[in-house]
């Protein structure tokens, strides 16, 4: 999980790093090279068939709503401070926990209800900026949070019958499908520093996501859920070292009051034996 978290915050901050490049090409850095690692862990029983599923439609569900996050969270983190669409972006559980009633058919009892209304309020203090100057781009972590929880949702379904490499790489493929629709749009021809830092994006967002569900997999949620929070540490000193931002007592305020939610969620979650893992950017 720690190794995760790095991954991620190295990947955000090249994200934000990367603001002189058009958003689509970007994602192709992030779609292409993602697959051709996610290429390279096809087990050998399945290279002749590596594309076979019996779940399409779910798996283009999950691709739609995970394309949705990845645009939102990566236009937020080139409009917002780094550790602003951190905090937010731990809001994930929360919307998965009222998604859950609806496509899983799950109970949700008072405590979790309780974490809803918490993180909720967090999020409003962390956005108040942003309400009071009509700033838009403090909705795109909160679109990026809905998208991502209906995506842990059907990777909870999907996962029951397909291996984690094989949900990746389609997600993989459709980014990078979906990026090169961008080319007439203008993309710019990169150094060739650039050009091994972008694909770097690519690298870090791959492994993140493998080496978070590997971690959930292989030690108990309860262990791993907390070093989550590690990335508001990494994007508060990549923020102020970097880009001179320092967080306000409201967004920190906030932060903990989403942590808060988050951590009372995934503590009942346990209490009733099942385990929730929220992908972050996929």
């Amino acid at each position: 999980m720690f190794l995760s978290v790095c991954a991620f915050s190295l990947m955000d901050l090249l994200v934000k790093w990367s603001n002189d490049y058009p958003l689509g090409q970007v994602l192709f850095f992030r779609g292409f090279v993602g697959a051709l690692m996610y290429f390279l862990i096809i087990p050998r029983e399945r290279i002749s068939n590596f594309y076979f599923t019996k779940r399409a439609g779910l798996h283009f569900l999950r691709c739609f709503f995970g394309l949705i996050a990845l645009l939102s969270i990566f236009t937020a983190l080139r409009n917002l401070p780094l550790a602003t669409v951190v905090s937010i972006s731990f809001a994930a559980p929360i919307f998965t926990t009222i998604f859950s009633i609806f496509f899983l058919n799950e109970k949700v009892g008072v405590y979790r209800w309780l974490a809803v209304l918490i993180g909720f309020l967090g999020i409003i203090i962390i956005a108040e900026p942003g309400l009071k100057d009509l700033n838009i781009y403090y909705v795109y972590p909160i679109i990026f949070c809905l998208g991502m929880a209906y995506v842990a949702i059907s990777i909870r379904q999907l996962s029951k019958t397909e291996p984690v490499w094989l949900i990746s790489l389609y997600f993989s493929i459709a980014i990078t499908i979906i990026s090169l629709t961008t080319i007439p749009s203008g993309w710019v021809m990169p150094s060739l520093g650039d050009l091994i830092i972008l694909s770097l994006l690519g690298i870090f967002g791959g492994v993140a996501n493998l080496w978070l569900s590997q971690s959930y997999k292989f030690s108990e949620v309860s262990l791993v859920t907390p070093l989550k929070y590690l990335a508001l540490v990494f994007a508060i000193i990549f923020g102020y070292f970097i880009w001179g931002e320092i967080p306000t007592m409201k967004t920190i305020l906030g932060a903990f009051l989403v942590i808060l939610s988050s951590l009372i969620i995934f503590r009942r979650e346990i209490q009733l034996n099942k385990q929730v893992s929220i992908p972050r950017h996929d």
